[in-house]
Protein backbone atom coordinates (compact mmCIF):
# COMPACT_ATOMS: atom_id res chain seq x y z
CA UNK A 1 0.00 0.00 0.00
CA UNK A 2 0.93 3.39 -1.06
CA UNK A 3 1.98 5.47 2.14
CA UNK A 4 1.83 9.66 2.10
CA UNK A 5 4.10 11.14 4.41
CA UNK A 6 2.85 14.72 5.44
CA UNK A 7 0.41 16.60 7.60
CA UNK A 8 -2.98 17.56 6.82
CA UNK A 9 -2.68 21.26 7.30
CA UNK A 10 -0.24 21.41 4.46
CA UNK A 11 -1.99 22.80 1.01
CA UNK A 12 1.26 20.56 -0.86
CA UNK A 13 0.30 17.53 0.95
CA UNK A 14 -3.51 18.19 0.48
CA UNK A 15 -3.31 18.38 -3.31
CA UNK A 16 -1.59 14.78 -3.18
CA UNK A 17 -4.19 13.27 -0.95
CA UNK A 18 -7.14 14.56 -3.07
CA UNK A 19 -5.57 13.24 -6.13
CA UNK A 20 -5.23 9.72 -4.35
CA UNK A 21 -8.86 10.03 -2.88
CA UNK A 22 -10.24 10.86 -6.24
CA UNK A 23 -8.74 7.90 -8.18
CA UNK A 24 -9.87 5.95 -4.67
CA UNK A 25 -6.04 4.44 -4.65
CA UNK A 26 -5.98 2.82 -1.29
CA UNK A 27 -3.00 4.56 0.75
CA UNK A 28 -1.93 5.26 4.72
CA UNK A 29 -1.27 8.47 5.93
CA UNK A 30 1.36 8.99 7.98
CA UNK A 31 1.52 12.38 10.14
CA UNK A 32 4.87 13.93 10.35
CA UNK A 33 6.47 16.91 9.89
CA UNK A 34 9.20 18.98 7.48
CA UNK A 35 12.83 18.43 9.08
CA UNK A 36 12.45 16.14 11.54
CA UNK A 37 14.34 12.65 11.29
CA UNK A 38 11.00 10.74 10.15
CA UNK A 39 10.47 13.17 7.30
CA UNK A 40 14.50 13.29 6.64
CA UNK A 41 14.18 9.27 6.53
CA UNK A 42 11.71 9.30 3.38
CA UNK A 43 13.40 12.71 1.84
CA UNK A 44 16.46 14.13 1.90
CA UNK A 45 14.83 17.66 1.65
CA UNK A 46 12.81 17.03 4.87
CA UNK A 47 9.63 18.07 3.09
CA UNK A 48 6.19 17.56 2.72
CA UNK A 49 4.46 15.65 1.00
CA UNK A 50 6.62 12.99 0.07
CA UNK A 51 5.68 8.92 -0.67
CA UNK A 52 6.72 5.59 -0.73
CA UNK A 53 4.86 3.68 -3.55
CA UNK A 54 3.92 0.07 -2.71
CA UNK A 55 7.40 -1.25 -4.51
CA UNK A 56 9.52 0.67 -1.58
CA UNK A 57 10.34 3.89 -3.65
CA UNK A 58 10.39 7.40 -2.47
CA UNK A 59 9.38 10.07 -4.23
CA UNK A 60 9.05 14.09 -3.47
CA UNK A 61 7.57 16.80 -4.52
CA UNK A 62 3.72 17.23 -5.19
CA UNK A 63 4.04 17.55 -8.85
CA UNK A 64 6.02 14.55 -9.16
CA UNK A 65 3.58 12.66 -6.65
CA UNK A 66 0.61 13.40 -8.79
CA UNK A 67 2.27 12.45 -12.19
CA UNK A 68 3.60 9.10 -10.32
CA UNK A 69 0.20 8.50 -9.46
CA UNK A 70 -1.32 9.22 -13.04
CA UNK A 71 1.30 6.94 -14.71
CA UNK A 72 0.73 3.74 -11.77
CA UNK A 73 -2.94 4.55 -11.48
CA UNK A 74 -4.41 5.56 -15.26
CA UNK A 75 -8.14 4.66 -14.39
CA UNK A 76 -9.75 7.89 -13.23
CA UNK A 77 -7.55 9.81 -14.92
CA UNK A 78 -6.88 13.78 -13.66
CA UNK A 79 -5.12 14.47 -17.02
CA UNK A 80 -6.53 14.74 -21.16
CA UNK A 81 -5.55 12.24 -23.10
CA UNK A 82 -4.02 14.44 -25.89
CA UNK A 83 -0.88 15.51 -25.41
CA UNK A 84 -1.59 19.69 -25.87
CA UNK A 85 -4.48 19.42 -23.12
CA UNK A 86 -2.42 17.49 -20.95
CA UNK A 87 0.24 20.25 -21.71
CA UNK A 88 -2.35 22.98 -20.74
CA UNK A 89 -3.51 21.21 -17.51
CA UNK A 90 0.51 21.35 -16.71
CA UNK A 91 0.66 24.90 -17.44
CA UNK A 92 -1.93 25.84 -15.38
CA UNK A 93 -0.17 24.16 -12.17
CA UNK A 94 3.05 25.58 -12.75
CA UNK A 95 1.79 29.12 -13.60
CA UNK A 96 -0.58 28.42 -10.16
CA UNK A 97 2.28 26.92 -7.82
CA UNK A 98 4.89 29.47 -9.07
CA UNK A 99 3.11 32.83 -9.55
CA UNK A 100 0.69 32.03 -6.49
CA UNK A 101 1.58 30.00 -4.14
CA UNK A 102 5.06 31.03 -4.11
CA UNK A 103 4.53 34.42 -3.91
CA UNK A 104 2.10 34.49 -1.29
CA UNK A 105 3.95 31.89 0.64
CA UNK A 106 6.79 34.23 1.45
CA UNK A 107 4.08 36.14 4.23
CA UNK A 108 3.40 33.14 5.67
CA UNK A 109 5.65 33.86 8.73
CA UNK A 110 4.12 37.51 8.34
CA UNK A 111 0.16 36.07 9.09
CA UNK A 112 1.24 33.18 11.64
CA UNK A 113 4.26 34.62 13.75
CA UNK A 114 3.36 38.43 12.72
CA UNK A 115 6.87 38.78 11.18
CA UNK A 116 7.30 42.52 10.33
CA UNK A 117 7.79 42.59 5.96
CA UNK A 118 8.74 45.64 4.24
CA UNK A 119 6.94 47.61 1.91
CA UNK A 120 9.14 46.91 -0.93
CA UNK A 121 8.75 43.21 -0.45
CA UNK A 122 4.92 43.55 -0.14
CA UNK A 123 4.69 45.37 -3.12
CA UNK A 124 6.98 42.69 -5.56
CA UNK A 125 4.98 40.18 -3.80
CA UNK A 126 1.63 42.36 -5.07
CA UNK A 127 3.45 42.56 -8.74
CA UNK A 128 4.07 38.82 -8.74
CA UNK A 129 0.66 38.03 -7.97
CA UNK A 130 -0.68 39.83 -10.55
CA UNK A 131 1.03 38.23 -13.30
CA UNK A 132 -0.06 34.88 -12.11
CA UNK A 133 -3.21 36.11 -11.53
CA UNK A 134 -3.69 37.80 -15.31
CA UNK A 135 -2.39 34.32 -16.53
CA UNK A 136 -4.88 32.65 -14.82
CA UNK A 137 -7.65 34.66 -16.37
CA UNK A 138 -6.26 34.46 -19.54
CA UNK A 139 -5.47 30.64 -19.77
CA UNK A 140 -8.46 29.82 -18.01
CA UNK A 141 -12.33 28.83 -18.64
CA UNK A 142 -14.09 28.01 -15.52
CA UNK A 143 -16.89 26.00 -17.75
CA UNK A 144 -17.03 24.57 -14.67
CA UNK A 145 -13.45 23.91 -14.32
CA UNK A 146 -10.41 24.98 -15.16
CA UNK A 147 -9.86 23.86 -18.63
CA UNK A 148 -13.81 22.91 -19.44
CA UNK A 149 -16.33 20.09 -18.49
CA UNK A 150 -14.03 17.58 -16.81
CA UNK A 151 -11.72 18.10 -13.21
CA UNK A 152 -8.33 17.86 -13.73
CA UNK A 153 -5.17 17.88 -11.78
CA UNK A 154 -5.24 21.74 -12.27
CA UNK A 155 -8.00 22.13 -10.34
CA UNK A 156 -6.77 20.40 -7.38
CA UNK A 157 -3.46 22.12 -7.61
CA UNK A 158 -5.40 25.57 -7.75
CA UNK A 159 -8.15 24.60 -4.81
CA UNK A 160 -5.15 23.96 -2.41
CA UNK A 161 -2.62 26.82 -3.78
CA UNK A 162 -6.14 29.35 -3.64
CA UNK A 163 -5.87 28.08 0.11
CA UNK A 164 -2.86 29.73 1.18
CA UNK A 165 -3.02 32.72 -1.55
CA UNK A 166 -6.37 34.13 -0.37
CA UNK A 167 -5.73 33.27 3.18
CA UNK A 168 -2.63 35.59 2.78
CA UNK A 169 -3.98 38.23 0.26
CA UNK A 170 -7.01 38.99 2.81
CA UNK A 171 -5.08 39.33 6.26
CA UNK A 172 -1.50 40.45 5.39
CA UNK A 173 -2.32 42.61 1.45
CA UNK A 174 -5.92 43.69 2.48
CA UNK A 175 -6.65 42.40 -1.33
CA UNK A 176 -9.41 39.83 -2.40
CA UNK A 177 -8.51 37.42 -5.06
CA UNK A 178 -11.92 36.73 -5.68
CA UNK A 179 -12.47 40.11 -7.39
CA UNK A 180 -9.78 39.47 -9.16
CA UNK A 181 -10.74 36.18 -11.53
CA UNK A 182 -13.85 36.26 -12.52
CA UNK A 183 -15.78 33.33 -12.10
CA UNK A 184 -13.38 31.79 -8.82
CA UNK A 185 -16.25 32.48 -6.71
CA UNK A 186 -18.49 29.81 -7.88
CA UNK A 187 -15.67 27.18 -9.13
CA UNK A 188 -14.60 27.57 -5.50
CA UNK A 189 -17.78 26.77 -4.59
CA UNK A 190 -18.24 23.65 -7.12
CA UNK A 191 -14.47 22.40 -5.69
CA UNK A 192 -15.65 22.53 -2.19
CA UNK A 193 -18.67 20.67 -2.13
CA UNK A 194 -17.54 17.45 -2.55
CA UNK A 195 -16.86 14.73 0.08
CA UNK A 196 -12.97 14.58 -0.83
CA UNK A 197 -13.04 18.40 -0.54
CA UNK A 198 -14.73 17.90 2.99
CA UNK A 199 -12.67 15.28 4.21
CA UNK A 200 -9.52 17.04 3.15
CA UNK A 201 -10.74 20.36 5.06
CA UNK A 202 -11.80 18.63 8.01
CA UNK A 203 -8.46 16.73 8.10
CA UNK A 204 -7.11 20.23 7.96
CA UNK A 205 -9.09 21.60 10.56
CA UNK A 206 -8.78 18.44 12.99
CA UNK A 207 -4.58 18.88 12.49
CA UNK A 208 -4.37 22.84 12.90
CA UNK A 209 -3.94 22.70 16.78
CA UNK A 210 -0.41 20.09 16.54
CA UNK A 211 0.61 21.84 13.68
CA UNK A 212 0.44 25.58 15.31
CA UNK A 213 2.18 23.48 18.29
CA UNK A 214 4.60 22.25 15.68
CA UNK A 215 5.20 26.12 14.60
CA UNK A 216 5.74 27.28 17.86
CA UNK A 217 8.18 24.66 18.92
CA UNK A 218 10.44 25.91 15.72
CA UNK A 219 11.24 29.01 17.45
CA UNK A 220 11.90 27.97 21.03
CA UNK A 221 14.84 26.14 18.72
Amino acid sequence: MLTLHGFPYSNYHNIVKHALLHKGIPFEEHIVYPQTPEMLAVNPMGKAPSMTTESGTKLSESSVLVDYLEDAYPEKPLYPADADARAQVRQLMKISELYIELPARRLLPTLLAKVPVEDKVLNEIRSVLTHGINSLNTLATFSPYLTGSELTAADIYLRYVMSVAQQVATNVLQWDLTTEIPGLKDWSDLMADTDIAKKVDADREANAKEFMAYVAGLGKK
